[in-house]
């Protein structure tokens, strides 16, 4: 049960989820603004932790653009996840995983030959109007933040 894709050129899916400090989050609130969304398995494991910080190493090189990470973690853990790499930016919970579904990215993989549910690495840029100007799905964890500078034209 894999979902579909979205294509760039549409508008994103709206979405309200709670942050690291269990403050709700609107992506309708970044209007105007540039958006990176990324969507990782889990906070504080050896890719995930390479994808963020990767994208906090590099937040003084892409302007006002905003970075929302998006887990199916809880706030107490994306807080904890936080504050262990001082990442800096908004973390957004999606334990039922419906932001995810709404993004395409909830979709079967594989470990050790057990098959399970689970979040598709993928991050997508999303302009000033709320449209998807980049996608990337199936990302790689050291790949995000590049991908996000060369779309920046940075």
């Amino acid at each position: 049960m894999a979902t579909t894709q979205l294509d760039v050129g549409t508008k994103a899916p709206a979405f309200t989820l709670a942050d690291q400090t269990d403050t709700k989050v609107k992506l309708s609130g970044f209007a105007g603004t540039k958006v990176l969304v990324y969507f990782y398995p889990k906070a504080d494991t050896p890719g995930c932790t390479t994808q963020s910080c990767g994208l906090r190493d590099i937040a003084k090189k892409i302007g006002d653009t905003v970075v929302i990470g998006i887990s199916p973690d809880l706030p107490v853990k994306l807080a904890k996840f936080d504050d262990k790499y001082k990442l800096g930016f908004t973390l957004l919970s999606d334990p039922e995983h419906v932001v995810a579904e709404k993004f395409g990215v909830w979709g079967e993989k594989s470990m050790y030959g057990k098959k399970y549910m689970g979040i598709v690495r993928s991050a997508f840029l999303i302009d000033e109007k709320g449209k998807i100007e980049q996608a990337w799905y199936k990302v790689s964890p050291k790949d995000t933040p590049a991908n996000l500078l060369k779309a920046l034209g940075k």
